[in-house]
């Protein structure tokens, strides 16, 4: 009796932690904008210097850690992971970069990806090649791709120019390795999840959800994000994180 017993309880230590982290629900958040909004473009892709700062107080003084997808392997191993990825790779990230620096102690080390469109890069309101190659450096952002030209993936031919071409580019820059890709516009098909698995070890979404793994196929392709936007409230930010 006392063998089976055994045997059983070996048995729920084993099922027990790979249940636990099944059911682990990761937050992975979008934001375009880290700026005042001043009449330019939509209004909810903004978010203040000031609120960002106070999200990420929130993610510090409750536990977080936040993650990139380069060590994707750690969602199991820290406290509390979470995603901070911003769309579009406008200059105004850099006020993102600031905060990150600012709010960086002992036991707060905040990181972010910033998904570029490789063929904006440089232009007057994007990041230049120096602000991209800097942020790489410091080991708090990463750079990674939302395509060279920002087209819809499922009505297009040229998969290697959008998908590559940009990886590619992004690489020379950084000299970090792309791993991860922002389809456009959140749009994605059968096709499209093909042609990213050739160059890709993710493909993120904006289905607004918080991930979990579930083990269906192309999971890692699929991955869901939650919009942080304007009228984001720092109570709406709790619920979104903690999963309310």
């Amino acid at each position: 009796m006392k063998k089976v017993a055994m045997i059983f309880l070996c048995l729920l230590i084993l099922i027990l932690p790979s249940q636990v982290f099944a059911q682990r629900k990761v937050p992975i958040l979008i934001y375009h904008s880290i700026d005042e909004f001043e009449g330019h473009g939509s209004k909810e892709l903004y978010v203040t210097p000031k609120n960002f700062e106070k999200q990420m107080i929130y993610l510090r003084d409750h536990g977080y850690t936040l993650l990139t997808f380069d060590r994707w392997q750690d969602i199991n191993k820290v406290n509390k992971p979470i995603f901070i990825t911003f769309d579009d790779g406008y200059k105004n990230n850099l006020n993102a970069f600031d905060i990150f620096q600012k709010l960086k102690n002992e036991h707060f080390k905040p990181t972010g990806t910033i998904f570029v469109i490789s063929d904006f890069i440089g232009r007057s309101n994007r990041l230049s090649t120096s602000d991209l190659k800097m942020m790489a450096d410091s080991g708090i952002i990463s750079i990674q791709s939302h395509t060279a030209t920002h087209p819809d993936l499922t009505k297009i031919e040229n998969f290697e120019y959008e998908l590559k071409g940009s990886k590619d580019k992004i690489q020379k820059i950084t000299g970090k390795p792309v791993n991860a890709l922002a389809y456009p516009y959140g749009i994605f098909s059968n096709n499209v999840v093909a042609e990213t698995k050739k160059y890709y070890l993710f493909g993120i979404t904006t289905t607004p959800e918080l991930f979990s793994e579930k083990g269906i196929k192309d999971e890692f392709y699929l991955l869901p994000r939650i919009y942080i936007k304007y009228s984001t409230t720092l109570d709406d930010f709790a619920k979104i994180v903690e999963g309310e």
